[in-house]
């Protein structure tokens, strides 16, 4: 396979990554708005996973779950970032999740690579956080004038579904930076969020969190199984692993740029959402933010030049 090949290969699997990306935002807000609770889902997600995961962990690619970094990273980007993302999206619409989470996951693992690995980041990826904090304002402009269109209790609602899920980025853009930071391979990342936070999980719910999982509702919890517990998890990590092996991160970053506008304009179609001016634009500016931030072409082709005296 030649050098043009192997690169349009890689594109094809940094698409395939942003499409599943694009739908876990659509099914995660269907999964919010049916009847079952938040608790559900993400135990639905993490016994599916974790129970495809174990085996091949346990007679192929074994190591120690019990690492410390490990459960520390799985509590944060397993635990922590399911149970914020998913009460967000049973308070907020998907066209605004599409908005906050693929647009403030690279803003915060920007400044947090700054503040915990003193990482030193292009002018490009300063830009690019300015774009994207101009597209999270814009929809936060369109909260605050919610009032007149939307009685409190609804406005208060989405107000307060918002919070989660910039909570929730925060929590996934932390799991990045420390992977990163203790060189936590894909497979270890993949298991361990699995398998950790599903023993960590399950117990809880089990006995001591409300739920609503019925034989009346299997369509959901099969529509959850598949894509929260295989897709979202397992096959996404996989293309997009292998994507940035092929292309490159920052090729791989500017491709994900496009996820805010594919599931917002999405939400819309399919799941009824309302566009506004705010929200189209904040979709608009947060994947022009998401590109410039993680564009390799630009940071190269405005790459600063010193002049000798």
């Amino acid at each position: 396979m030649n050098h043009l090949q192997a690169t349009n290969k890689g594109y094809l699997y940094a698409l395939a990554a942003v499409v599943i990306w694009t739908g876990f935002i659509l099914v995660s807000r269907m999964g919010g708005i049916s009847e079952l609770l938040s608790y559900d889902v993400i135990a639905i997600r993490y016994a599916t996973c974790a129970a495809l995961l174990l085996p091949v962990w346990w007679f192929k690619y074994r190591f120690n779950l019990l690492n410390w970094k490990l459960v520390v990273a799985s509590v944060i980007g397993g635990l922590a970032y399911a149970l914020f993302a998913f009460r967000g999206f049973q308070l907020a619409p998907a066209s605004h999740a599409a908005v906050l989470l693929p647009g403030l996951m690279p803003l915060f693992i920007i400044l947090l690579s700054v503040w915990i690995n003193r990482e030193r980041q292009s002018w490009s990826k300063w830009l690019g956080i300015g774009v994207i904090t101009l597209g999270v304002g814009s929809l936060f402009a369109q909260q605050l004038s919610q009032s007149q269109g939307l009685n409190q209790s609804q406005g208060q609602s989405f107000a307060e579904g918002h919070i989660w899920l910039v909570l929730a980025a925060l929590m996934w853009a932390l799991f990045s930076v420390l992977i990163k930071r203790w060189g936590i391979t894909p497979w270890q990342a993949t298991v361990s969020l699995a398998v950790i936070t599903c023993a960590l999980y399950l117990p809880v719910y089990m006995f001591w969190l409300p739920k609503n999982i019925s034989t009346d509702l299997w369509p959901d919890i099969l529509l959850q199984a598949f894509y929260q517990g295989i897709m979202a998890t397992i096959v996404q990590m996989f293309l997009y692993v292998k994507a940035v092996q092929v292309i490159g991160p920052s090729s791989m970053g500017a491709m994900m740029a496009m996820v805010p506008v594919l599931a917002g304009v999405a939400a819309m179609f399919a799941l009824n959402e309302p566009a506004t001016p705010e929200l189209l634009s904040g979709l608009v500016l947060v994947s022009v933010g998401a590109w410039v931030a993680h564009s390799q072409w630009l940071q190269t082709k405005y790459k600063p030049v010193l002049i000798n005296d």
